[in-house]
């Protein structure tokens, strides 16, 4: 039995992962998600490293998920495996907006300017149909119309922060890239898994919320392992 931390990313909590939980329930293993504080301007992704170590009680054995900008909580959690799920993927020292030579796209052009920010600099989704274009373009429709209406505002540290990592920690790393993602480049995902954690990739179909489009093939590849 595998014990999986489940950390979601930008807008979203602990809900966005239910179907895959009862997924990973079915064949056997246990799975804690988080409701990350991504609506607190303050909140870093120590502070969202500490929300995951909290909830997995001092565990240090996990297989920790980050989706998107989980992505870059993941690498601070002590863990057995990182996973990054159409995640951002850091460098250490480094913040997203600082690519390296010859590094892609990291979003899908049109993607960020969709969301919007508020008087405390968070940003946020406006538009309930837009969200779902861009994030849940594949889920049936009811799922898409849940996921959009619970979306929360996202604080900037995370994002803006060079990244508080020396080096890449001594876990086992994983990237599965969603094929059409809409809001990730799956090239960025490919070139990252690649170049800068020195895996290939695992893909899966269809776009960038896999957990509530097609939870038992996402469940299927992390049990694969």
């Amino acid at each position: 039995m595998e014990t999986f931390a489940l950390v979601h990313g930008a807008w979203h909590g602990a809900w966005c992962w239910e179907p895959l939980v009862r997924e990973l329930e079915a064949r056997g293993h246990r799975a804690v998600a988080v409701d990350l504080p991504c609506d607190d301007p303050e909140a870093d992704c120590r502070r969202y490293a500490q929300v995951v170590v909290e909830a997995l009680g001092g565990f240090e054995d996990a297989v920790v998920v980050g989706h998107s900008l989980g992505g870059l909580t993941i690498p601070l959690v002590p863990a057995k495996r990182l996973v990054f799920l159409c995640g951002l993927v850091p460098r250490p020292g480094a913040g997203v907006l600082d690519p390296e030579d010859g590094e892609p796209e990291t979003f899908v052009p049109g993607f960020q300017a969709n969301p919007i920010r508020d008087e405390l600099g968070r940003s946020y989704w406006p538009d309930a149909a837009a969200a779902i274009e861009w994030l849940y373009h594949d889920c049936d429709p009811e799922t898409a119309r849940a996921a959009a209406a619970r979306l929360r505002p996202q604080g900037l540290h995370p994002r803006l922060d060079p990244a508080p990592l020396s080096a890449w920690p001594g876990a086992e790393l994983v990237s599965i890239v969603a094929t059409g993602d809409r809001a990730i480049s799956p090239d960025w995902s490919r070139w990252t898994a690649r170049e800068r954690l020195g895996i290939e990739p695992v893909e899966i179909g269809g776009g960038h919320s896999p957990m509530l489009a097609r939870p038992a093939a996402l469940a299927d590849l992390l049990c694969r392992r």
